[in-house]
Protein backbone atom coordinates (compact mmCIF):
# COMPACT_ATOMS: atom_id res chain seq x y z
CA UNK A 1 0.00 0.00 0.00
CA UNK A 2 1.40 3.34 -1.04
CA UNK A 3 1.30 6.31 1.29
CA UNK A 4 0.90 8.70 -1.64
CA UNK A 5 -0.33 7.23 -4.95
CA UNK A 6 2.17 7.59 -7.77
CA UNK A 7 5.03 8.64 -5.50
CA UNK A 8 7.64 6.24 -4.14
CA UNK A 9 7.80 7.15 -0.44
CA UNK A 10 10.54 5.28 1.41
CA UNK A 11 11.89 7.79 3.92
CA UNK A 12 9.71 10.14 5.98
CA UNK A 13 10.96 12.78 8.40
CA UNK A 14 8.56 13.83 11.16
CA UNK A 15 9.45 16.84 13.29
CA UNK A 16 8.01 17.05 16.80
CA UNK A 17 6.89 13.45 16.73
CA UNK A 18 7.03 13.08 20.52
CA UNK A 19 4.45 15.80 20.86
CA UNK A 20 0.70 15.38 20.97
CA UNK A 21 -0.40 15.41 17.32
CA UNK A 22 2.91 14.20 15.91
CA UNK A 23 2.90 11.07 18.05
CA UNK A 24 -0.59 10.16 16.84
CA UNK A 25 0.53 10.63 13.24
CA UNK A 26 3.55 8.39 13.82
CA UNK A 27 1.71 5.61 15.62
CA UNK A 28 -0.93 5.38 12.91
CA UNK A 29 1.47 5.76 9.98
CA UNK A 30 4.15 3.38 11.25
CA UNK A 31 1.49 0.73 11.65
CA UNK A 32 -0.24 1.42 8.31
CA UNK A 33 2.95 1.66 6.22
CA UNK A 34 5.45 -0.94 7.53
CA UNK A 35 7.67 -0.64 4.43
CA UNK A 36 8.34 3.08 5.04
CA UNK A 37 11.04 4.28 7.41
CA UNK A 38 9.92 7.05 9.77
CA UNK A 39 12.53 9.27 11.42
CA UNK A 40 11.33 11.40 14.30
CA UNK A 41 13.32 14.44 15.44
CA UNK A 42 12.26 16.15 18.63
CA UNK A 43 14.06 18.26 21.23
CA UNK A 44 12.00 16.63 24.01
CA UNK A 45 10.88 19.92 25.50
CA UNK A 46 8.57 20.08 28.52
CA UNK A 47 5.56 19.47 26.24
CA UNK A 48 6.88 16.07 25.08
CA UNK A 49 7.03 13.00 27.27
CA UNK A 50 9.74 10.36 27.44
CA UNK A 51 6.84 7.91 27.81
CA UNK A 52 5.56 8.94 24.39
CA UNK A 53 8.95 8.27 22.80
CA UNK A 54 9.12 4.89 24.55
CA UNK A 55 5.62 4.09 23.28
CA UNK A 56 6.73 4.75 19.68
CA UNK A 57 9.73 2.39 19.89
CA UNK A 58 7.37 -0.57 19.46
CA UNK A 59 7.45 0.09 15.70
CA UNK A 60 10.35 -1.52 13.82
CA UNK A 61 10.24 1.16 11.10
CA UNK A 62 10.66 3.98 13.63
CA UNK A 63 13.86 5.88 14.41
CA UNK A 64 14.33 8.72 16.90
CA UNK A 65 16.97 11.42 17.14
CA UNK A 66 16.98 14.17 19.72
CA UNK A 67 17.38 17.29 17.59
CA UNK A 68 16.28 20.90 17.99
CA UNK A 69 14.98 22.30 14.70
CA UNK A 70 16.32 25.75 15.59
CA UNK A 71 19.86 24.29 15.25
CA UNK A 72 20.69 24.43 11.53
CA UNK A 73 23.85 22.33 11.93
CA UNK A 74 21.87 19.45 13.44
CA UNK A 75 19.18 19.72 10.78
CA UNK A 76 21.78 19.61 7.99
CA UNK A 77 23.32 16.50 9.52
CA UNK A 78 20.04 14.59 9.56
CA UNK A 79 19.40 15.52 5.92
CA UNK A 80 22.90 14.32 5.02
CA UNK A 81 22.26 10.99 6.75
CA UNK A 82 18.98 10.26 4.97
CA UNK A 83 17.31 11.38 1.75
CA UNK A 84 13.73 12.15 2.74
CA UNK A 85 10.83 11.80 0.32
CA UNK A 86 8.38 13.47 2.70
CA UNK A 87 8.80 15.86 5.62
CA UNK A 88 5.82 16.30 7.98
CA UNK A 89 6.45 19.33 10.16
CA UNK A 90 4.60 19.21 13.49
CA UNK A 91 7.34 20.71 15.69
CA UNK A 92 6.26 24.02 17.22
CA UNK A 93 5.91 25.98 20.39
CA UNK A 94 2.14 26.17 20.72
CA UNK A 95 0.94 27.51 24.06
CA UNK A 96 -0.42 31.05 23.68
CA UNK A 97 0.24 32.07 27.30
CA UNK A 98 3.87 31.04 26.98
CA UNK A 99 4.20 33.05 23.78
CA UNK A 100 3.03 36.16 25.61
CA UNK A 101 5.55 35.62 28.40
CA UNK A 102 8.49 34.55 26.21
CA UNK A 103 7.98 35.34 22.50
CA UNK A 104 11.59 34.66 21.46
CA UNK A 105 11.21 30.89 21.92
CA UNK A 106 8.33 30.95 19.44
CA UNK A 107 10.34 33.00 16.95
CA UNK A 108 13.26 30.57 17.19
CA UNK A 109 11.24 27.36 16.90
CA UNK A 110 8.29 28.27 14.72
CA UNK A 111 9.98 30.68 12.32
CA UNK A 112 13.73 29.95 12.38
CA UNK A 113 13.11 26.20 12.77
CA UNK A 114 10.81 26.12 9.75
CA UNK A 115 13.34 28.15 7.77
CA UNK A 116 16.12 25.69 8.66
CA UNK A 117 14.15 22.72 7.37
CA UNK A 118 13.17 24.56 4.19
CA UNK A 119 16.81 25.47 3.55
CA UNK A 120 17.79 21.81 3.75
CA UNK A 121 14.95 20.81 1.45
CA UNK A 122 16.01 23.56 -0.97
CA UNK A 123 19.47 22.00 -1.09
CA UNK A 124 17.90 18.59 -1.74
CA UNK A 125 15.88 20.05 -4.60
CA UNK A 126 19.03 21.55 -6.14
CA UNK A 127 20.60 18.10 -5.95
CA UNK A 128 17.64 16.59 -7.78
CA UNK A 129 15.74 15.17 -4.79
CA UNK A 130 11.99 15.74 -5.04
CA UNK A 131 11.10 16.16 -1.36
CA UNK A 132 7.54 17.02 -0.31
CA UNK A 133 7.03 19.35 2.67
CA UNK A 134 3.84 19.24 4.75
CA UNK A 135 3.54 22.18 7.15
CA UNK A 136 1.10 21.62 10.04
CA UNK A 137 -0.40 24.95 11.08
CA UNK A 138 -3.30 26.42 13.01
CA UNK A 139 -6.58 28.24 12.51
CA UNK A 140 -5.28 30.93 14.87
CA UNK A 141 -3.41 32.57 11.98
CA UNK A 142 -6.79 33.93 10.81
CA UNK A 143 -7.48 35.83 14.03
CA UNK A 144 -10.83 36.13 15.77
CA UNK A 145 -14.47 35.91 14.69
CA UNK A 146 -17.60 37.47 16.13
CA UNK A 147 -20.51 35.20 17.01
CA UNK A 148 -22.26 35.50 13.65
CA UNK A 149 -19.30 35.83 11.30
CA UNK A 150 -18.67 33.19 8.64
CA UNK A 151 -16.17 30.44 9.41
CA UNK A 152 -12.55 30.75 8.31
CA UNK A 153 -11.87 29.50 4.79
CA UNK A 154 -8.57 28.99 3.02
CA UNK A 155 -9.06 32.44 1.49
CA UNK A 156 -9.48 34.23 4.83
CA UNK A 157 -6.97 36.98 5.54
CA UNK A 158 -4.32 36.43 8.17
CA UNK A 159 -4.90 38.50 11.30
CA UNK A 160 -2.92 36.91 14.17
CA UNK A 161 -3.49 38.19 17.70
CA UNK A 162 -0.71 36.57 19.76
CA UNK A 163 3.02 35.99 19.36
CA UNK A 164 2.17 32.31 18.86
CA UNK A 165 -0.29 32.86 16.02
CA UNK A 166 1.98 35.53 14.48
CA UNK A 167 4.88 33.07 14.45
CA UNK A 168 2.71 30.42 12.78
CA UNK A 169 1.37 32.91 10.22
CA UNK A 170 4.97 33.88 9.47
CA UNK A 171 6.00 30.28 8.96
CA UNK A 172 2.99 29.67 6.70
CA UNK A 173 4.04 32.56 4.48
CA UNK A 174 7.68 31.45 4.47
CA UNK A 175 6.61 28.02 3.23
CA UNK A 176 4.55 29.55 0.43
CA UNK A 177 7.41 31.85 -0.55
CA UNK A 178 9.96 29.02 -0.60
CA UNK A 179 7.56 27.07 -2.78
CA UNK A 180 7.37 29.87 -5.33
CA UNK A 181 11.04 30.87 -5.23
CA UNK A 182 12.84 27.55 -4.69
CA UNK A 183 10.35 25.13 -6.31
CA UNK A 184 9.64 23.23 -3.10
CA UNK A 185 6.49 21.14 -3.26
CA UNK A 186 4.45 21.86 -0.15
CA UNK A 187 1.14 21.32 1.56
CA UNK A 188 -0.18 23.53 4.37
CA UNK A 189 -2.97 22.40 6.67
CA UNK A 190 -4.54 24.70 9.27
CA UNK A 191 -6.31 22.77 12.00
CA UNK A 192 -8.67 23.80 14.79
CA UNK A 193 -8.23 22.96 18.50
CA UNK A 194 -7.14 19.33 18.86
CA UNK A 195 -7.93 17.12 21.84
CA UNK A 196 -7.30 13.51 22.80
CA UNK A 197 -4.79 11.28 24.64
CA UNK A 198 -1.18 12.35 25.24
CA UNK A 199 -1.84 16.10 25.13
CA UNK A 200 0.22 18.10 27.63
CA UNK A 201 -1.60 19.15 30.78
CA UNK A 202 -1.15 22.87 30.04
CA UNK A 203 -4.01 22.65 27.51
CA UNK A 204 -7.63 23.27 28.50
CA UNK A 205 -9.11 19.75 28.55
CA UNK A 206 -6.24 17.86 30.25
CA UNK A 207 -5.60 20.79 32.59
CA UNK A 208 -9.24 20.75 33.72
CA UNK A 209 -9.13 16.99 34.30
CA UNK A 210 -5.78 17.14 36.09
CA UNK A 211 -6.80 20.03 38.35
CA UNK A 212 -10.01 18.32 39.38
CA UNK A 213 -8.14 15.13 40.25
CA UNK A 214 -5.69 17.15 42.35
CA UNK A 215 -8.35 19.43 43.89
CA UNK A 216 -6.83 22.55 42.30
CA UNK A 217 -8.83 25.48 41.01
CA UNK A 218 -9.71 25.54 37.31
CA UNK A 219 -8.70 28.93 35.84
CA UNK A 220 -11.15 30.35 33.30
CA UNK A 221 -10.14 33.43 31.32
CA UNK A 222 -12.64 36.31 31.41
CA UNK A 223 -16.21 35.07 31.55
CA UNK A 224 -15.48 31.76 29.78
CA UNK A 225 -17.63 32.50 26.73
CA UNK A 226 -14.78 32.30 24.19
CA UNK A 227 -15.64 29.70 21.56
CA UNK A 228 -13.38 27.10 19.95
CA UNK A 229 -13.87 24.58 17.15
CA UNK A 230 -12.76 21.20 18.55
CA UNK A 231 -11.17 18.41 16.50
CA UNK A 232 -10.40 14.94 17.86
CA UNK A 233 -6.75 14.15 17.16
CA UNK A 234 -7.51 10.84 15.43
CA UNK A 235 -9.87 12.68 13.07
CA UNK A 236 -7.04 15.10 12.34
CA UNK A 237 -4.67 12.27 11.41
CA UNK A 238 -7.34 10.68 9.22
CA UNK A 239 -7.72 14.02 7.44
CA UNK A 240 -3.98 14.24 6.79
CA UNK A 241 -3.83 10.70 5.43
CA UNK A 242 -6.88 11.37 3.25
CA UNK A 243 -4.93 14.18 1.58
CA UNK A 244 -2.01 11.83 0.98
CA UNK A 245 -4.29 9.23 -0.56
CA UNK A 246 -5.44 11.83 -3.09
CA UNK A 247 -1.87 12.99 -3.78
CA UNK A 248 -2.73 16.62 -3.07
CA UNK A 249 0.83 17.86 -2.51
CA UNK A 250 0.42 20.58 -5.12
CA UNK A 251 1.22 23.77 -3.25
CA UNK A 252 -2.22 23.86 -1.62
CA UNK A 253 -3.72 24.89 1.72
CA UNK A 254 -6.50 22.95 3.45
CA UNK A 255 -8.38 23.87 6.62
CA UNK A 256 -9.12 20.94 8.94
CA UNK A 257 -11.85 21.59 11.50
CA UNK A 258 -13.94 19.37 13.71
CA UNK A 259 -17.15 21.33 13.13
CA UNK A 260 -18.01 21.32 16.82
CA UNK A 261 -18.05 24.75 18.42
CA UNK A 262 -18.39 25.13 22.17
CA UNK A 263 -17.44 27.79 24.70
CA UNK A 264 -14.66 27.23 27.23
CA UNK A 265 -17.00 27.28 30.22
CA UNK A 266 -19.35 24.81 28.51
CA UNK A 267 -16.58 22.31 27.83
CA UNK A 268 -15.33 22.64 31.42
CA UNK A 269 -18.84 21.91 32.69
CA UNK A 270 -19.07 18.94 30.33
CA UNK A 271 -15.83 17.54 31.77
CA UNK A 272 -17.12 18.06 35.31
CA UNK A 273 -20.34 16.23 34.40
CA UNK A 274 -18.46 13.24 32.93
CA UNK A 275 -16.11 12.99 35.90
CA UNK A 276 -19.07 13.09 38.27
CA UNK A 277 -21.17 10.55 36.35
CA UNK A 278 -18.46 7.99 35.62
CA UNK A 279 -15.77 8.57 38.23
CA UNK A 280 -17.59 9.90 41.30
CA UNK A 281 -15.74 13.23 41.28
CA UNK A 282 -18.32 15.41 43.05
CA UNK A 283 -18.47 19.17 43.68
CA UNK A 284 -15.80 19.94 41.06
CA UNK A 285 -17.76 22.99 39.91
CA UNK A 286 -16.57 24.68 43.12
CA UNK A 287 -13.05 24.63 41.66
CA UNK A 288 -13.95 26.98 38.78
CA UNK A 289 -12.22 30.32 39.18
CA UNK A 290 -12.67 33.18 36.71
CA UNK A 291 -9.38 35.01 36.21
CA UNK A 292 -8.19 38.09 34.33
CA UNK A 293 -8.66 37.62 30.62
CA UNK A 294 -5.72 36.70 28.40
CA UNK A 295 -4.13 39.58 26.49
CA UNK A 296 -5.37 39.66 22.90
CA UNK A 297 -7.75 36.79 23.64
CA UNK A 298 -9.52 35.72 20.42
CA UNK A 299 -13.26 35.34 20.93
CA UNK A 300 -14.18 32.63 18.41
CA UNK A 301 -12.52 30.21 16.02
CA UNK A 302 -14.59 28.43 13.40
CA UNK A 303 -13.35 26.36 10.45
CA UNK A 304 -15.04 25.89 7.09
CA UNK A 305 -13.73 22.43 6.17
CA UNK A 306 -15.68 22.12 2.92
CA UNK A 307 -12.55 22.18 0.73
CA UNK A 308 -11.01 19.05 2.26
CA UNK A 309 -14.39 17.35 2.49
CA UNK A 310 -15.00 17.84 -1.23
CA UNK A 311 -11.42 16.94 -2.19
CA UNK A 312 -11.12 13.72 -0.17
CA UNK A 313 -14.57 12.75 1.18
CA UNK A 314 -13.09 12.97 4.69
CA UNK A 315 -15.37 14.23 7.42
CA UNK A 316 -14.87 14.54 11.19
CA UNK A 317 -16.61 12.24 13.63
CA UNK A 318 -19.88 13.45 15.10
CA UNK A 319 -19.52 11.94 18.57
CA UNK A 320 -17.76 14.69 20.51
CA UNK A 321 -19.02 13.59 23.93
CA UNK A 322 -17.84 10.02 23.40
CA UNK A 323 -14.43 11.25 22.26
CA UNK A 324 -14.25 13.51 25.30
CA UNK A 325 -15.10 10.55 27.56
CA UNK A 326 -12.35 8.48 25.92
CA UNK A 327 -9.90 11.33 26.40
CA UNK A 328 -10.79 11.74 30.07
CA UNK A 329 -10.48 7.99 30.59
CA UNK A 330 -6.96 8.04 29.15
CA UNK A 331 -5.94 10.75 31.64
CA UNK A 332 -7.50 8.82 34.49
CA UNK A 333 -5.34 5.82 33.56
CA UNK A 334 -2.16 7.82 32.80
CA UNK A 335 -1.93 10.51 35.47
CA UNK A 336 1.86 10.24 35.59
CA UNK A 337 2.57 10.35 31.84
CA UNK A 338 4.67 13.54 32.16
CA UNK A 339 6.59 12.51 35.27
CA UNK A 340 10.17 12.39 33.96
Amino acid sequence: MQMIPGINIKEVLVTGGCGFIGSHFLSKSCNAFPDINFTNIDNLSYAASINTEKYLTQFKNYNFQKIDISDLVQIKEIFEQRKFDLVVHFAAESHVDNSINSPIEFINTNIVGTYNILQCISESVREGKDTLFHHISTDEVYGSLDLNEKSFSELSNFSPSSPYSASKASSDLIVEAWGKTFDIKYLITNCSNNFGPRQHTEKLIPKTVNNILNNKYIPVFGNGTNIRDWLYVEDHIDAILSLYKKNLFINERFNIGGGFEISNIEIINEIISILQEYYGQNDAEKLIKFVEDRKGHDFRYSIDNSKIRMATSWSPSKNFKEQLKNTINWYMLNENWWDQ
